[in-house]
């Protein structure tokens, strides 16, 4: 499997890698223009204009863009997230030139037509409903704005209601001609791919670009607070998190172990200890997350309103003991579940593509799989307690809860157990 990665002279990128004996690919644009790059005014207009993608260009009705790649048997999607929003397709190897066109069409070409604004405002709003509806969705993002309040990356995805219901036809074209710019733009292809078809197609369809600054996105402080919010649900929802290292920092894989190890598993210490020991909760995870310039670790539980102080307390207390004891055992089968998800994860193309643009996004190159696991394998006991043990004690910590919460320890409280 070789990657190939071309730059046109305007600053767009083409990363592919091809994928001997596959019969089908993966090919998507990667736009490095996420939540985290909105105004406070303008969150959750990157989440709209995805939306908008698929609602018509110049040249394709909704239907037709639809139909064009289901009638080759494939699919077509979008994403946001915080640092970027992708449009991608899956389609079978003949198909690719089809799935590029389409594509570069909802992205050069779209005419957010007034009636469509409207009938997609409508569905933002039912998506935005139902996240507020969901307690172990919305916790997150109550969770993120007390991580980074008043930055881009408190901020919900979907964006406020209120906000998203004054959005005009001018407000997603001002988005796009800040945010849309080739030299923010990554094409990625995996499976059987020709990079040099790609390239071709690429500078016909993107070359005429005009190459522009980038604009950059400001930088972020994790920062820390408490929220809650009583309701009389059935559960009570608990989510802490933590200061973590960022995508580039060399403690990422530290941090992935030790997440993995505190709680990505059912072989982990807090699935051990407070589901399978003392049973006060069907769920509960540990992960952490990067971005470009910092990250956060969570731990989230879902749990009765009578369990839920001695479920965050247990689960500080397991945090400090795992900076005193993590063992060899732990440390090799948490880098077995890095590696073996790493790997496996790679067997599909679509996974392969994604990481392709997002390597390219964090560090201006792929680094080879074999880097990668090198680095997963330098990952010491030492540096793992030590790492461990700076959660434990010192990371800033952001905490929401909701529910039945009333009796729920606060954050203050934790922070001194911490401590203690």
């Amino acid at each position: 499997m070789t990657v190939q990665l071309t730059t046109l002279s305007n600053g767009f990128r083409i990363v592919t890698e091809h994928m001997p004996s596959m019969k089908s690919a993966a090919i998507g644009v990667w736009v490095l223009a996420g939540a985290r790059h909105e105004e406070a005014s303008q969150n959750g207009v990157a989440h709209f204009l995805e939306h908008m993608a698929f609602k018509g260009t110049k040249t394709r009705s909704a239907l037709q863009i639809a139909e064009a790649i289901e009638d080759v048997g494939g699919y077509i999607n979008a994403y946001t997230s915080r640092e970027v929003t992708a449009y991608y397709a899956r389609v079978l190897q003949e198909d690719v030139p089809l799935a590029l066109d389409v594509v570069a069409d909802i992205l050069r070409n779209p005419v957010f037509e007034e009636r469509e604004i409207e009938v997609e405002r409508g569905v933002i709003l039912q998506e935005i409903g139902q996240a507020l509806d969901t307690p172990d969705d919305i916790i997150f993002d109550w969770l993120q704005e007390k991580a980074y309040p008043d930055h881009p990356l408190g901020r919900a995805i979907l964006g406020q209601a209120e906000r998203v219901s004054g959005f005009s036809r001018a407000d997603l074209l001002r988005f796009v001609d800040e945010r849309y710019r080739p030299g923010q733009m990554i094409l990625a292809a995996a499976g059987a791919v020709d990079h040099d078809a790609l390239v071709r197609r690429a500078e016909q369809l993107f070359g005429d670009m005009p190459a522009s600054d980038i604009m950059p996105a400001s930088g972020a402080r994790f920062s820390g607070g408490e929220s809650r919010t009583i309701k009389p649900l059935e559960q009570a929802h608990f989510a802490l998190a933590f200061e973590s290292p960022d995508y580039t920092s060399p403690e990422i894989h530290t941090a992935q172990i030790y997440a993995t190890a505190l709680g990505g598993s059912m072989s982990s210490r807090l699935f051990q200890e407070i589901r399978e020991r003392r049973g006060l909760c069907y769920t509960i995870f540990a992960q952490a997350g990067a971005y470009s310039d910092t990250g956060m670790m969570t731990i989230y539980a879902g749990t009765s309103a009578e369990e839920m102080p001695g479920l965050a307390r247990i689960t500080i207390d397991e945090m400090k003991r795992a900076a005193d004891d993590l063992s060899v055992a732990e440390l090799e089968r948490a880098r077995a579940q890095m590696k073996a998800g790493l790997l496996m994860g790679l067997e599909s193309p679509s996974n392969r593509a994604e990481r392709l643009a997002r390597m390219l996004q964090i560090w201006g190159r792929v680094p080879a799989l074999d880097e990668v696991i090198g680095h997963i394998d330098e990952v010491t006991l030492p540096g793992l307690r030590a790492f461990a043990g700076h959660m434990a004690q010192e990371a800033p910590a952001a905490m929401a809860l909701y529910g039945p919460v009333d009796r729920a320890p606060g954050l203050g409280e934790l922070v001194e157990r911490r401590a203690a």
